[in-house]
């Protein structure tokens, strides 16, 4: 995978203290336009980075993963399609501010995260998590989470209602909701299994306002 030229694995340990050098040069060092820039988080095989991406060449998509085995397929994919709006970061979710710039992301998807069942504050949506995001994204954009997990979903809603963020779409059963479109039909590896089992997918859109710091809550409802 190190020999693909869209795919990034900053050193491990440089990027504890220093930031990655692609950081706010992005659109002109890579992609080479002044299109918005949207992350994919925990994007494990990259389904969603590169269906959007083909649906979307105006937009610049980067799939972010820690799993170097998972983000092969996605990478492989865009490479033999000739996707040229399409990146992969080998990094953790935690080190976001060491390679991107404030401001420099337009939008997130966290599609099917680890729930983290006994760390709430390691879930992707935490209001810890949620803080990071606002550092590196424009204000009011949007953040999409797509999960089978009810315990997560409640979870962010929580989240979301401790912070006063209204959701503008929220939904306990996508598919049944008549709300999938064309993008939110696109279909992950793991969602595909969790729909031949019955599970129901939730979904929740929200807009982040700039420069806000969000609280975790100290019990969840659904847990609690």
């Amino acid at each position: 995978m190190r020999t693909f030229p869209h795919v990034f694995e900053p050193d491990g340990k440089a990027i504890l203290t220093s930031d990655f050098y692609m950081k706010g040069l992005w659109n002109e060092k890579f992609f080479g336009n002044d299109h918005p820039i949207v992350l994919e988080l925990g994007c494990g095989k990259g389904e969603y980075t590169v269906e959007l991406a083909r649906k979307y060449p105006g937009r610049n998509y980067i799939g972010i993963d820690i799993k170097g085995a998972r983000i092969w397929k996605g990478a492989r994919e865009a490479l033999d399609d000739g996707l040229t709006n399409v990146a992969f970061l080998r990094i953790r979710v935690e080190f976001l501010q060491r390679v991107f710039a404030p401001g420099e992301v337009d939008e997130i998807w966290v599609t099917f995260p680890d729930p983290q069942p006994q760390k709430p504050r390691k879930r992707l949506t935490s209001g810890r998590f949620l803080t990071l995001y606002n550092r590196v994204l424009k204000a009011d954009s949007t953040i999409h989470l797509k999960t089978d997990n009810r315990i997560l979903f409640d979870y962010t809603s929580v989240v979301l209602e401790l912070n006063g963020i209204p959701p503008e779409i929220s939904t306990d059963n996508l598919y049944g909701s008549g709300m999938a479109d064309d993008i939110l039909s696109i279909r992950t590896y793991y969602e595909s299994g969790y729909l031949q089992k019955g599970k129901p997918i939730t979904y929740l859109r929200f807009k982040l306002p700039g420069g806000m710091i969000l609280s975790d809550p100290p019990v969840v409802k659904s847990e609690s």
